[in-house]
């Protein structure tokens, strides 16, 4: 598969709550996660934030996906059924490295999830 197909579908694992299928597509060692306000070095740890979110998820919509090599990049509408949140829009980096996501590094607006959450998100540390 090619790098835009690897990320196509672990998004779509993702909105589907297929968590299994998605670490699948993700590297075992040397993962790294970064988001404004989270930094984790575990595919696990990634899926079980992702996991715990699945609650409020409405939607995952794909606006755009783009490929430069081993780079991937997708905006997406992330809709959510928590009112405080509503949808947040978020810009996705992946690296793709040997038919594996190896890195994804994403971009939103982190006060309003931070503020949900009460200011505790996952770290790497």
């Amino acid at each position: 598969m090619q790098p835009k197909d690897i990320v196509a579908q672990f998004i779509a694992d993702i909105q589907a709550q297929r968590f299994d299928e998605a670490k699948a597509l993700l590297v075992d060692q040397g993962f790294e996660y970064v988001g404004p306000n989270m930094h984790l070095l575990s595919r696990d740890d990634m899926l079980a934030y992702q996991f715990g979110m699945a609650a409020i998820q409405k939607d995952l919509i794909v606006r755009q996906l783009s490929a430069d090599d081993d780079h991937v990049f997708a905006i997406l509408d992330y809709q959510t059924y928590f009112e405080p949140i509503g949808d947040v829009r978020l810009a996705v980096w992946f690296r793709v490295r040997n038919d594996k996501i190896q890195t994804v590094e994403t971009f939103y607006n982190a006060a309003v999830v931070e503020n949900m959450l009460g200011g505790n998100l996952p770290s790497a540390e």
